[in-house]
């Protein structure tokens, strides 16, 4: 590796979140495929990849999202990508989908077994999101939220701009995109968005507090 310190904090301080995208510029294919490998490429927890990544670019899709998502309404018609991330509604240990997961790994049927167990333990007595099916759902969309950084981080890194995106009403845009057939909207939900692009205009530098009020050594 021969990226520096410098370079990677560089890349933070360039990310910022972008409101407003510069319409006549367009990230290549080449780009955002890269973009798109750093998402299928994170972390999550216990190999689960609960994730599905929805790239919006059809024009007419876009305007009938704008009514219920004041987040991101000026940018569903500047940036050159907007990405909708999903989330597994039923990630359970003893799911088709987990199992699939474990199977990928090369894994003999006893070490699935084995592994289920643990699993099972984990999700039911440790973080306990198996109580009702939002818990869970919650359990997967932090799952997204890895890849969500990492997409933008990696952005960043050769000057393609980000805005992570909240502020919608899930149940309509869950509804609109449900009614495009993408995806299995039974089995996955809207978990987070994001836009990239180029910024139209400077932004001004981002305000974090000091190192001194967030971390606390215990030695």
């Amino acid at each position: 590796m021969s990226v520096t310190k410098q370079q990677v904090l560089d890349a933070f301080h360039f990310r910022c979140a972008t409101r407003y995208y510069d319409p006549a510029r367009k990230i290549s294919k080449e780009d955002f495929d890269y973009i798109l490998e750093l998402g299928r490429l994170s972390p999550s927890s216990v190999g689960s990849e609960p994730w599905q990544f929805l790239v919006i670019q059809n024009p007419e899709l876009r305007q009938a999202l704008k009514p219920v998502s004041w987040g991101m309404a000026t940018q569903l018609d500047d940036a050159s990508h907007v990405v909708v991330i999903l989330a597994n509604k039923n990630m359970r240990y003893d799911s088709e989908d987990f199992r699939a997961n474990l199977e990928r790994r090369g894994l003999t049927e006893e070490q699935i077994q084995t592994n289920m167990v643990t699993y099972q333990r984990f999700q039911t007595q440790h973080i306990n999101v198996l109580e009702n099916d939002r818990t869970l759902f919650d359990w997967a969309s932090k799952q997204t939220y890895i890849a969500l950084a990492n997409m933008m981080t990696g952005a960043a890194f050769i000057g393609i701009d980000s805005c992570p995106i909240e502020g919608f009403n899930y149940a309509e845009v869950n509804r609109i995109l449900a009614q495009t057939g993408a995806y299995n909207a039974d089995k996955y939900a809207v978990s987070v968005a994001v836009t990239f692009g180029y910024r139209a205009k400077d932004i001004r530098p981002k305000a974090r507090k000091p190192l001194n009020e967030i971390v606390h050594w215990i030695e």
